[in-house]
């Protein structure tokens, strides 16, 4: 796959989920009708994130949250995955938090020594439109791709859309 440009031009109406060629990273966009500070908001406030992340039928129980440089955050996941009901957590450190770009190390606990490094952007597009741009760099190409397999793009395609409807809503 290639990766995208920052050709503005394309829409992402879904996130687009592209593999980087030359490192163990991911690729992530998608657009959104909200201004780079309501994405931001979504991103940082733990009330927010909590009505949000993750695949529909999962919710998340924010036990920390500090979303500042050098903050930490940790939360724990639970639904059921059709069969049975099922408890995981992730957790991280943030290291730059700004209106424009959160940096900042996602760890699920069940692969404690599989650490990512996220850097997401928020560029606005000029039309009342916002682009988020995620890249994910994973500590290996076989935990990067095992993410990809793990079926991740229902998380995040249903995470977008319930910002989307948040943003309808007027509640970001």
């Amino acid at each position: 796959m290639t990766v995208q440009s920052t050709d503005t031009t394309t829409r992402y109406a879904e996130a687009a989920i592209e593999p980087d060629e030359k490192v163990p990273a991911i690729h992530v966009w998608r657009d959104f009708a909200a201004t780079p500070a309501q994405l931001f908001r979504a991103h940082t406030d733990p009330e927010l994130y909590a009505q949000w992340i993750g695949p529909d039928g999962v919710g998340a129980d924010i036990t920390h949250w500090d979303a500042r440089d050098g903050g930490s955050w940790r939360y724990t996941a639970r639904g059921t995955d059709g069969r049975e009901d099922f408890e995981t957590s992730f957790h991280g450190c943030f290291h730059t938090v700004r209106e424009d770009r959160i940096v900042q190390t996602f760890t699920w606990d069940g692969m404690p020594d599989a650490v990512s490094l996220e850097t997401m952007t928020f560029e606005d597009l000029g039309d009342g439109r916002t682009r988020l741009h995620a890249f994910s760099l994973c500590d290996s190409f076989e935990g990067r791709d095992a993410w990809l397999r793990s079926g991740m793009e229902v998380g995040v395609n249903d995470g977008y859309a319930a910002i989307d409807r948040l943003l309808a809503e007027g509640a970001i």
